[in-house]
Parts: C-alpha cells; sequence; structure tokens
C-alpha cells in the first residue's frame, strides 16, 4: 500500500469515534432536555395542585366571611331597628311625663266647673220653689250653667286631643304625608316638652317665646315624625338652659327658649333657639352624626339628633342645620318643602 495513503486508513475511525461521540452527546443532551421537561411538568402539576389548594382554601374563608359579614349586617339592622326604637320609646316618656302634667289642667278645670254646675243646679232648684223673683234669677243660673258647660267641653276636648297626641306619638308611622299646621304642632310640644322638664325639675322655669307665621298655610307632613323631631329639638333646648342655668346660680341668668316659623319662597322655616350652654366650636360638625351627644354619659343615646335629620331631610325632602355658640345660644333650622 502505498504510504501516502496510511493517513487515510485513521481518519476513518477517527471520524467514526467523533461522530458516536456527538451522536452520544447529543443523546445525553436530549435525555437531559427531557428529563427538564418531566421535572418541569412535575413542577407545574405539583404549582397547579397547590394553587388549586389555596383557591379552594381562600374561596372558603371568602365565604366564611361573607357569611359572617352577612350575619355581622342581619345583626347591625336588627340593632339599628332596637335603637331606633329606643329612641322613639325615649321621646314617647318625654311626651307622657309632659302630658301627665299639661292634663292636669284641663282636668281641673272640668272638675270644678262640674262642681260648680252642680252647685248651680241645686240653686236653681231652690229658686224654683220660691214664687217670687223665680224667673231672673234662673235666667241668671241658666246662663252659668251654660258658661260652664261650654268650659267643661272645651277642656274636656283639650284633654281628648293631648290622648290622640300622645297616641299617635307612639303609634308606627305609616309614613303617609297629610296635610298639617305646623305653627299648632309646634306650640304642641312645645308644652309638652316644657311640662316634662317642670315635671323633672318643679322648679324650673323658663320664659318662652312663640312667634308663629299666620300666613305659613298647611304643610304636607307626617305629623307623628316631625312631632318626634320637635319634641327632640324642644327638650335638647330645656336641657341646655337648665345646665347653664345650674352653672350660673348667681348670675341673674333667665332660661329662654324661643319658637319662630315663617315662609321663605318654597320653604316653610321653624326655628328653635335657646340661651343656654351652646356647643364648642368644631362639635357642631358632628351634631348630627349616630351615637354622638354632648350629654353625660347615661343621659343621651345619642340618636335624637340623627335621627330627626334622617327624618326631615330623608323622609320629608327637607334641610336641618344649626347655628351655635359656646355658652351663648343654639338654634336649630329646620326648613319643609311647601
Amino acid at each position: 500500500m502505498p504510504a501516502d495513503l496510511l493517513p487515510l486508513l485513521f481518519v476513518g475511525p477517527i471520524l467514526l469515534v467523533l461522530a458516536l461521540g456527538i451522536v452520544a452527546i447529543l443523546v445525553r443532551e436530549h435525555h437531559r432536555r427531557m428529563q427538564q421537561e418531566r421535572e418541569k411538568q412535575l413542577l407545574l402539576a405539583q404549582q397547579n395542585e397547590l394553587l388549586e389548594q389555596q383557591v379552594a382554601q381562600r374561596t372558603a374563608e371568602v365565604v366564611a366571611q361573607r357569611n359572617s359579614l352577612e350575619q355581622a349586617l342581619q345583626e347591625l339592622r336588627t340593632t339599628q331597628t332596637q335603637l331606633v326604637q329606643r329612641e322613639k320609646m325615649a321621646s314617647l316618656g318625654e311626651l307622657t311625663a309632659g302630658i301627665a302634667h299639661e292634663i292636669q289642667n284641663p282636668l281641673n278645670f272640668v272638675n270644678n266647673f262640674a262642681e260648680v254646675s252642680t252647685e248651680l243646679l241645686h240653686e236653681l232648684e231652690t229658686e224654683q220653689q220660691l214664687p217670687a223673683n223665680r224667673s231672673a234669677v234662673e235666667l241668671e243660673l241658666v246662663d252659668d250653667l251654660k258658661q260652664n258647660l261650654l268650659r267643661i267641653t272645651q277642656h274636656g276636648q283639650r284633654a281628648a286631643a293631648i290622648v290622640r297626641g300622645m297616641l299617635e306619638h307612639s303609634r308606627t308611622s305609616t309614613g303617609e304625608r297629610v296635610p298639617a299646621n305646623l305653627n299648632a304642632l309646634a306650640e304642641e310640644y312645645l308644652q309638652l316638652a316644657y311640662q316634662s322638664a317642670r315635671a323633672k325639675n318643679k322648679a324650673f322655669t323658663a320664659t318662652l317665646i312663640t312667634q308663629f307665621d299666620v300666613g305659613l298655610g298647611l304643610i304636607e307632613l307626617v305629623p307623628q315624625e316631625v312631632g318626634r323631631v320637635l319634641l327632640n329639638l324642644f327638650t335638647n333646648a330645656f336641657y341646655a338652659v337648665q345646665q347653664r342655668q345650674l352653672a350660673e346660680p348667681n348670675l341673674g341668668y333667665e332660661p329662654q327658649v324661643a319658637v319662630c316659623t315663617m315662609v321663605e319662597g318654597a320653604w316653610a322655616v321653624l326655628k328653635v333657639r335657646d340661651n343656654g350652654t351652646g356647643i364648642p366650636a368644631g362639635i357642631e360638625q358632628k351634631i348630627f352624626q349616630p351615637f354622638f351627644t354632648t350629654k353625660p354619659a347615661g343621659e343621651g343615646t345619642g340618636l335624637g339628633l340623627s335621627l330627626s335629620y334622617d327624618i326631615i331631610t330623608k323622609g320629608h325632602r327637607g334641610l336641618l342645620a344649626i347655628n351655635t355658640q359656646e355658652a351663648g345660644y343654639t338654634e336649630f333650622i329646620l326648613r319643609l318643602p311647601r
């Protein structure tokens, strides 16, 4: 064999070895990639399973939280209903205290004039037995009886109106608006709130100032609801002036509560102003918030003004605002659409 062909005999095996090496490398690389792919698939499956478990756990937590929130919401609604009812009963207590004293006056008139009328009847019977001057005396006695019976009727109707007002106040409101005399409603609840304040403190007196616009006319409203608002405003006013009177016993302070009505364009306006303790600066922004109260613990629920605000603004599409100055005055301004 020629010498120049000898190197070719070594090239073939070397190329074969290199080819086999490359094939082996490619096979190993393929197996490595397949192994990595299997590991990736396994890891992905594990991650998916873990994710599904986490999703299931989170879903269970969300459902539990939702159920808990729904239960809390239901409890909150129940509590709100109970608190509203409690506030109504509190205002009913104020109303009842005022009625207990207010109703005494007409009943006293009824009893007194009934007694006098009985005496006059005895006198009339005596005069009828006399032969002379019977006609003139009889006429006078009959006239007196008529006047007494008229007064009995008037004060009996007054007592019936007070009881009827109490029943309407305690009755659950139907929400039906009816034409009502806002002036008469304010006068009625002002007197009841005043008598309620005096029932708690017999030594308490205050000057009541009223200025009602006779041109106000009838206003579409729910009498029971607006009555609760007025009673709350008047009760707060008398409380404020009493507190200032206790704080300034020797300064010649005279408690005053003023109520006025007027017409301002499309609004019927009612203002309640007292010269009591007033409200500190900054607090008036919170005065209509639920559970906020300036009274000491145990003397206020913090719901009266909040409910009043809702009744006027939401129930009657009106406005309720406050002007105040600490140790000076407090004025609530109530506006109702005419």
